[in-house]
């Protein structure tokens, strides 16, 4: 793992371990703001209806993620379970098109960018393959060498047919004469 990946991980985690860690701790707050929200969920979906639940399994998600990004453990899936976690943290904390002053606006607008960045950073950390190919490349490559080798079979089965037929042939004149 180079430098930059061995800091810059711990850095971004940092963030969200702290704000999983105040959710788990207080969620209450978070759980006013998430209940309209959840209210609006269609019936029948799997998503719980108690906000202070919801709040804290958020909050637990952003601290797993966050401990296993930090210590490069699955960092790509951690990546991917912050990026996830973050997106109603910052949809229902950080309203600031619903403002009512100026200074709470440019405060809400500076927290839900804040957000945008790190979803941004948790994004990139969840598409880094540190220098290796993805599943994608390797999937396509395999198929490729599949394709290539299957090809190479059925021109080899051509040449022995053709091969076994011009000596049928000769046999069956060496035969007749």
């Amino acid at each position: 793992m180079s430098i930059v990946r061995r800091v810059a991980r711990p850095l971004l985690a940092s963030v969200f371990v702290v704000q999983g860690v105040d959710a788990l701790r207080r969620p209450e707050p978070r759980a006013e703001k998430a209940a309209p929200l959840l209210a609006k969920l269609p019936e029948g979906t799997n998503v719980p209806t108690d906000p202070v639940q919801v709040v804290r399994i958020n909050g637990a998600a952003l601290v797993l993620g966050g401990a296993m990004l930090a210590t490069g453990r699955a960092p790509r899936l951690a990546a991917t379970v912050l990026a996830a976690g973050i997106v109603p943290d910052t949809i229902t904390n950080y309203q600031f098109w619903t403002a009512p002053d100026a200074q709470t606006k440019a405060e809400q607008r500076s927290h839900f960018l804040k957000n945008l960045g790190l979803l941004g950073g948790a994004l990139l950390a969840a598409v880094d393959t540190e220098g290796r190919p993805g599943v994608a490349w390797r999937a396509r490559a395999a198929g490729t060498d599949a394709k290539k080798g299957a090809e190479h079979l059925a021109s080899s089965a051509r040449r022995e047919f053709r091969a076994a037929k011009a000596e049928a042939k000769l046999k069956a004149k060496n035969v007749v004469s």
